[in-house]
């Protein structure tokens, strides 16, 4: 027995050295690594890194932002049984261990000692905390040592709660996503409330390896982990056997779902997004910051359509250009199709589709994912070969002349006879731009930048200047009845010659019916969009004396042409400057400043930015602003208030008047005329009073615009190629541009109450003779009633006149740069 107490003794210092030793090894590493370990008294107030968030106005999300996909939930907000089936499949002593688990670590320390692997074992979840918010992902000792430490300092500083819901928060659980609320939204599409057991217990089990047991790359290991976590739930106790069967026998429901867009404007998130770098650098992407826009959801989702439509129609009168590509043979099976498809991305409404079999009334697609369909021949008949810009084959008489099997195609869908057929389509080349603001504030109610953001990122609202060909006459026409020209003003519709000894001839304007039409009345003028009365009026008002008057409306002097080219609109703007000028004839003779972003907010912060625009307060003493000497831009900031600022209580910016009221009214009268009787007659069928506008159209027909308005909302619209070539035969404002504004306006103004703007003081109503503009006397058949400023009004025939009329000789000058009309 000696030898056994003898051997007891020995065991006992030795266990007696090894915790000395052991408490000496922790104390030194302690004392090595203390100073080394990172404070964690920001843990409570540690801001999660979440993706920029743009939504319209009305809180519908437009765009995300960001590597990382997260969405930040707080403790209450995590259901038992997700916490149930992290804590399964991760730490089930989660509540009863003081941050480290010992028997877990002697575990891996045995496994370490056995195979001499380091394999991940031990962690706990406070250690898995310290790890992902201090420490690298680098499996050393040291590393480890400094995991323990950090988890027992965390322990003691967080409450068990606070802990999980950091985790929960932060870990990765692939795909871009961190945290459950993300990855529950990637893979389900679902919030983390609504998943089911089996798709709880599947995302549960993604920390272990991300990638390796991931459901959408790996889905039969993903399975093999799911089952585990579920064992490991039924173990604890968490859920019973009839559960567990239930759950063991769901195949795999993931897929890949992208954040829940419920709006379509990437032209305008991508604005928002430029600006928020502007604003906050790289930290944009990363600081859970949600941009609050003036959008306004369904008019923003009516200008899509709208754009799409007016395209489609264009490019269906100018011919069919033929299948995208074409293949050999029809493969038989889906996959291979899909794999095709996959190469030819949905343009907007447009599919892309394979013609599998071609009939005489009707071709059978493939349009994916084992989807097929039928275009009939109603629905592609209006399919005549494209030739050249005015130049169409003839006519189909069947299907085989359109398509064949092989033919990769665009359909898309449409309303026939009261249910959705697919049409025959092809991706427009043409392209476009709308722009809708508030003319009381400046506020972007709807942008489309193109017809499809991800086939052409090229922003025509803001990006592309162009000429605006005769919708830029509102300006001239305002400068003019500002110079004391009225609307009964006589002006010749007669030839112009432009001279110049470079030339070999003589340049000669022309309107666009190539007429002439002697004296015009300046409002029958506008409203027929007479080039030549135009070129005459500027001419006699003079070019500096204009372009003054047109710097009132926001545009910059120096980019004007100091030329008679000028009447024809052959300065370049960008739809957002025409949408801007066209405000200050819509609210009243105010200027206000567009914008979008309408406030900021930040995660746990609140609202760090809230948008002060210029606003038109009719009631409040004048602001007004002299263009004379000044640019728009200084303008605003002199006269108006101080720029935007995010205090709470900035106050109110008083838009500056800048045009006379009397010449708002009356021109918004004359255009009101360009609606009812002049070159948009289309635009009656909104049957409204209020609303008013021009066309414009350029040289050859290469631009065509509509720009439009009431007292509520100014839209225009762009057609036209990127690379300025022709339209085509016809296509002027009226015909290409118009018809997206109308679509678009029914939507915009549905509701709206009908009022037309209230007459100022100092306007006179009176009857004249439609032949001189003079003031009509009793014995007039033929007179109609026309609108003067008090001080403009004309006289009887034969008495003091002052309507401007302008001499019927030919006006001699040099060439403008374009040969407009």
């Amino acid at each position: 027995m000696k030898w056994f107490w003898k051997f007891f003794k020995f065991g006992l210092w030795l266990g007696i050295f090894g915790v000395l030793a052991g408490a000496a090894a922790v104390g030194i590493a302690y004392y090595y690594l203390e100073p080394e370990l990172p404070e964690i008294d920001n843990l409570r107030d540690v801001r999660l890194q979440v993706p920029l968030k743009v939504y319209t106005r009305d809180d519908r999300l437009i765009a995300e932002f960001g590597e990382k996909r997260r969405i930040p939930l707080d403790h209450e907000e995590l259901p038992e049984r997700l916490i149930q089936a992290f804590l399964a499949a991760e730490d089930a002593n989660f509540y009863t261990h003081p941050g480290v688990d010992y028997r877990g670590l002697a575990r891996a320390g045995i496994q370490l000692a056995l195979t001499g692997e380091k394999r991940q074992g031990g962690s706990t979840i406070t250690m898995q905390v310290a790890r992902n918010f201090y420490l690298s992902s680098q499996k050393t000792f040291t590393r480890k040592i400094s995991e323990i430490f950090l988890a027992l300092r965390i322990e003691n500083e967080l409450s068990k709660a606070e802990i999980l819901e950091l985790y929960l928060n932060k870990i990765y659980l692939g795909h871009r996503a961190y945290g459950v609320g993300a990855a529950a939204r990637v893979y389900y599409g679902k919030t983390v409330g609504d998943l089911d057991l089996a798709q709880t217990a599947m995302i549960a089990g993604l920390p272990k390896a991300p990638s390796a047991f991931n459901p959408l790359t790996n889905p039969s290991r993903a399975i093999a982990r799911r089952n585990y976590v579920l064992s490991r739930m039924l173990e604890l106790g968490y859920i019973d056997q009839a559960q567990y069967d239930e759950a063991h026998a769901q195949p795999v429901t993931a897929s890949r779902y992208s954040p829940d867009i419920q709006i379509e404007a990437p032209y305008a998130a991508e604005m928002v997004r430029a600006e928020m770098v502007d604003r906050f650098g790289e930290d944009a992407y990363t600081g859970g910051y949600s941009v609050y826009t003036t959008l306004k959801a369904e008019e923003q989702s009516a200008a899509n359509g709208a754009l799409r439509h007016a395209l489609d129609d264009y490019s269906d009168r100018h011919g069919y250009y033929g299948p995208e590509s074409q293949l050999d043979s029809v493969p038989t099976q889906p996959e291979e199709l899909d794999a095709i498809l996959a190469d030819h991305p949905t343009v907007g409404e447009l599919l892309p589709a394979v013609v599998t079999a071609v009939d005489d009334k009707a071709a059978s697609v493939y349009l994916g994912e084992g989807s097929t369909g039928t275009v009939d021949w109603k629905q592609m008949e209006w399919a005549r070969p494209y030739i050249e810009l005015d130049n169409r084959g003839p006519a189909p008489k069947k299907p085989a002349d359109v398509v064949a099997a092989g033919d990769l195609i665009r359909v898309k869908w449409v309303e026939q006879d009261d249910k959705k057929v697919l049409r025959l389509s092809q991706i427009p080349r043409v392209a476009a731009a709308m722009i809708a603001l508030d003319p009381n504030n400046g506020s972007i109610r709807a942008l489309v930048g193109g017809y499809d953001f991800y086939h052409s990122k090229f922003n025509r609202v803001t990006q592309a200047k162009r000429q605006p060909g005769s919708g830029f006459k509102a300006f001239i026409y305002s400068a003019a009845l500002a110079s004391g020209f009225t609307p009964a003003s006589l002006i010749n519709d007669a030839p112009v010659v432009f001279e110049d000894p470079s030339l070999e001839g003589a340049w000669r304007p022309e309107n666009y019916s190539g007429k002439f039409f002697g004296p015009t009345r300046l409002r029958y003028a506008l409203t027929k969009s007479r080039n030549l009365v135009s070129i005459r009026l500027l001419s006699s008002m003079g070019i500096d004396n204009a372009v003054r008057h047109i710097a009132k409306f926001g545009f910059d002097p120096k980019e004007i042409p100091h030329n008679l080219s000028l009447a024809l609109g052959s300065t370049e703007v960008t739809p957002l400057q025409m949408a801007t000028g066209y405000a200050v004839l819509a609210n009243g003779g105010y200027r206000v400043e567009p914008f979008m972003i309408n406030r900021i907010e930040q995660s746990d912060v609140g609202v760090i930015y809230r948008a002060n625009p210029l606003t038109v307060c009719k009631d409040c003493p004048a602001v007004v602003a002299d263009t004379a000497a000044e640019t728009p831009t200084d303008q605003a900031e002199e006269s108006a208030a101080p720029p935007n600022e995010s205090a709470t209580d900035q106050q109110p910016r008083v838009a500056p008047r800048v045009l006379d009221e009397r010449n708002r009214y009356l021109m918004y009268s004359m255009m009101q005329d360009v609606i009812r009787a002049g070159t948009a007659t289309k635009a009656r069928e909104l049957g409204r009073k209020d609303i008013a506008g021009k066309t414009g159209t350029t040289n050859d027909q290469r631009d065509a615009w509509f720009n439009g308005f009431n007292q509520n909302i100014v839209a225009n619209v762009w057609v036209g190629f990127d690379d300025n070539s022709k339209l085509g035969r016809g296509e002027v404002g009226g015909k290409a541009a118009l018809p997206a504004w109308i679509e678009f306006m029914r939507t915009a103004l549905n509701d709206v109450p009908d009022v037309e703007p209230t007459m100022p003081k100092g306007i006179v109503r009176m009857r004249i003779d439609p032949r001189t503009g003079a003031r009509a006397s009793a014995a007039t058949e033929d007179a109609i009633f026309e609108l003067f400023m008090a001080e403009n009004a004309p006289e009887y025939a034969g008495g003091t006149t002052n309507t401007g009329t302008v001499s019927s000789q030919p006006v001699t000058t040099t060439p403008p740069t374009q040969d407009l009309f």
